[in-house]
């Protein structure tokens, strides 16, 4: 989108994108635990991947691309106790780490609240423009 509202477009599209990884990462955090026969995959984690949006040759934003997943793999952890442990005591849970799950939901929400802010000042700009021409 070119013209007057080419601003709202831009942070309305990081809004949208933040959002989209704000979901992933409390997918993960609430599955950060979860626990699987070590038949089994093991939770995977949600990896959103982002791309540049372009409209006329020009910058017009970014767009959640895709959501890839982690490593099936996950880590297989000695826990006799589970229910879902095999002849050896093992289980699998996810392969991503709690500490960075949360930091990035730190980054995700500040670039959420920028763009919002951003959004909110240029709506602002467009109203006052508007009281002025009328």
């Amino acid at each position: 989108m070119s013209g007057p509202f080419h601003s709202l477009s831009i942070s309305g599209s990081g809004l949208n994108t933040f959002q989209t990884w704000l979901d992933a990462i409390a997918d993960n955090v609430a599955n950060v635990n979860t626990a699987t026969s070590t038949e089994e995959e093991a939770f995977r984690e949600r990896l959103v991947v982002v791309r540049p949006r372009v409209e006329d040759g020009r910058p017009s934003g970014v767009h959640p691309d895709r959501v890839e997943l982690g490593d099936p793999e996950g880590l297989v952890v000695y826990n006799p106790d589970h229910p879902l442990a095999d002849e050896n005591g093992q289980i699998r849970m996810p392969g991503f780490d709690l500490a960075q799950q949360m930091a990035n939901m730190l980054v995700a929400q500040r670039a959420y609240q920028a763009n919002a802010s951003a959004f909110r000042s240029a709506r602002e700009a467009y109203q006052r423009a508007l009281e002025i021409g009328s």
